[in-house]
């Protein structure tokens, strides 16, 4: 007869008649001291194993006490490579993943708007309204007044037949002037009426990744803005390969490799951006993109961005691009009628534009409203 406490994760203390026995760590390599000798465990699921580490009886003992403990190390050690194998597995499977989200980002294809069309009505609920005229037909009546019953009850359907018509009337009169007003909206959108292509540019863009806003419409071309993190929260620092031998490998990224693969993050980004753009708003002919990143506070506590690109893309120039062959990067350089990029000499890394020479940049920017896109 005895009881058992556990004292913290991994720490246990039995009593029993033997005496007090604490037990330390996990299951898989758990220490057993005092209430008899001194002892490893280890298990995985069903299966235990358990060697002995005190002074034994008799002589012949010693050498299967030995043997045990050496299998017991052998066995802990190969639980633990596999352990460390099946971490660094998944590690590497996560790692493959962010970058294949990388490449991939520009891949996203939209459907072109199309007219919209009002939804057509629910009928009338008629059993509904035929109970509810039924029974205010009926009150007074006596159940076995049957005459007076039939007579009730087709009044009732009477009433109910013209109440159906005036409901259904009512409602396709709803969708007739919805359809009206959707119309109206679709006619000022294939005209580029500023006010509706904002609008509708803005609940295209609410749940982007990169927080995005459409800043003006002039004519036929829409400024956007696209607000990109930092490299170092969208890059991973390693990355999985493996050796000559053929074993799993987490690498390093060379910090040329980082900012080559942060380009493709920010074109991605931009392209994605501008794609689903052209496909709300019908007429939009060209954008022009401003890719700002978040630099955190200043001393006032606002928002500093600087930016890392800006380019001036045209619908038509997208047509024919092999989206599933290209990158990123190589479809903004090939597609953009203007570039404007900083990309240091040595790593090609983004640098921040300089704006003093861009007034229409620096305009474009200042029209942003930074705190509500940092917020988003």
């Amino acid at each position: 007869m005895g009881f058992s406490i556990k004292l913290a994760p991994g720490v246990r203390v039995r009593a029993s008649s033997r005496g007090i026995r604490t037990s330390l760590g996990p299951r898989a390599a758990r220490a057993h001291i005092g209430g008899g000798r001194t002892g490893f465990s280890t298990g995985a699921g069903p299966v235990g194993f358990y060697t002995s580490l005190g002074a034994g009886r008799g002589r012949s003992g010693s050498g299967s006490r030995g043997t045990s403990a050496a299998a017991y190390q052998r066995q802990l050690a190969a639980q633990q490579r596999q352990a460390v194998q099946a971490q660094r597995a998944e590690e590497a499977q996560q790692l493959a993943q962010a970058f294949l989200r990388i490449l991939d980002l520009h891949r996203v294809n939209f459907p072109a708007a199309t007219p919209p069309v009002a939804p057509e009505p629910a009928p009338p609920d008629r059993v509904s309204i035929l109970k509810h005229y039924e029974q205010h037909a009926l009150a007074g009546i006596g159940f076995f007044e049957r005459t007076k019953r039939a007579q009730a009850k087709q009044r009732a359907a009477q009433w109910t037949d013209a109440e159906v018509q005036r409901r259904w009337t009512t409602l396709l009169e709803q969708q007739a002037s919805w359809q009206r007003y959707l119309d109206r909206r679709w006619q000022q959108m294939c005209s580029n009426d500023p006010g509706v292509v904002l609008e509708t540019l803005e609940e295209a863009f609410e749940d982007n990744e990169a927080p995005s806003a459409a800043i003006g419409v002039t004519g036929d071309e829409v400024s956007l803005v696209v607000l990109v993190p930092t490299v170092e929260q969208v890059v991973p620092e390693r990355m999985p390969t493996t050796t000559q031998a053929g074993n799993l490998s987490l690498r390093k990224l060379s910090q040329r490799h980082r900012a080559a693969y942060y380009k493709q993050f920010v074109c991605g980004q931009v392209l994605v951006t501008l794609r689903e753009a052209f496909a709300v708003a019908p007429a939009i002919g060209s954008a022009r993109v401003a890719v700002l990143r978040h630099d955190g506070p200043d001393s006032y506590g606002k928002p500093r961005v600087s930016c890392l690109l800006a380019t001036k893309i045209h619908r038509a120039s997208l047509q024919g691009v092999r989206w599933a062959e290209s990158d990123a990067a190589s479809i903004v350089e090939d597609t953009s009628t203007e570039l404007l990029r900083n990309p240091r000499a040595r790593t090609g890394e983004l640098l921040p534009v300089t704006l003093a020479g861009e007034p229409a940049l620096s305009e474009l920017i200042n029209a942003v409203d930074l705190a509500e896109l940092t917020n988003r």
